[in-house]
């Protein structure tokens, strides 16, 4: 008869999380940094259309890195939870410090139980009505919670990105423009630039009357960011003969 096979809880632990560091390093990370005007989240992200930056409620966002399809089965989860509370009790009871735990709850019982963990970091951030009132959930993958203040980074190169981040902040509360140019340098680092299509750019903004999450389009961010904008795409040259070859593409067909 065959002896049982043996693994030390300890090594099982430290595999699963050797797994789910290794799968979010690869990912394009993110940074959430606090400002006067709110709270700007800045991810490196080329798609137009898969987003890593999302309202979960009226002034509550939340931010996934690392494999696309498990953040967002949270990101939902988390908008259903808020719903739900709000209906059933109020709006104002919706808070991210309560998201952030159940959270905390998925990621963790995942990480124990199930074979494989979630490959993720998120992060749930609130803006106060007031400086100083802003609220920064940083979740692993293994259902830890650092309540982070002034900024957070996930994903990959994240150490790298915090220490470029924390060399460059000052002790006062930076603007937006300010906010932005410094996130977007962090992470990019010294040998790379990231180009406005590159980044996807989300503000809690904390004058707006109750719903804080808006995107910022190309333009506004190229505004704030103080950069050249992209030289416009050259026109269709005119076709005096009349052969129709310079629209040869702009046909249905």
């Amino acid at each position: 008869m065959s002896m049982p096979f043996y693994v030390a809880p300890e090594q099982v632990m430290k595999d699963r999380a050797d797994y789910a560091r290794k799968g979010i390093a690869r990912g394009r990370g993110l940074v959430a940094v606090v400002c006067l005007e709110g709270e700007v989240v800045v991810a490196e992200n080329p798609s137009t259309t898969l987003r890593k930056v999302s309202e979960i409620y009226d002034r509550i966002a939340f931010a996934g890195v690392g494999r696309y399809n498990e953040f967002d089965q949270l990101r939902i989860a988390g908008v259903r939870a808020a719903d739900l509370k709000g209906y059933s009790y109020s709006r104002e009871d919706v808070d991210a410090r309560s998201l952030a735990n159940q959270y905390a709850q998925i990621l963790g019982q995942v990480f124990t139980h199930e074979m494989k963990p979630l490959e993720v970091e998120i992060l749930v951030a609130e803006v106060g009505p007031e400086p100083g009132t802003d609220q920064l959930f940083h979740l692993l993958y293994d259902g830890t919670v650092i309540d982070e203040h002034r900024f957070s980074v996930l994903g990959g190169d994240a150490d790298a990105v915090t220490e470029r981040l924390a060399a460059s902040r000052a002790d006062e509360l930076p603007d937006l423009a300010t906010a932005l140019r410094t996130a977007v340098a962090s992470l990019a680092g010294p040998e790379r630039v990231l180009s406005v299509g590159e980044l996807e750019v989300a503000l809690l903004d904390r004058a707006a009357p109750r719903r804080c999450f808006r995107r910022l389009d190309d333009d506004e961010a190229v505004a704030l960011l103080g950069v050249a904008e992209p030289p416009p795409v050259p026109s269709v040259p005119e076709d005096p003969a009349g052969t129709g070859a310079a629209g040869a593409d702009d046909g249905e067909g």
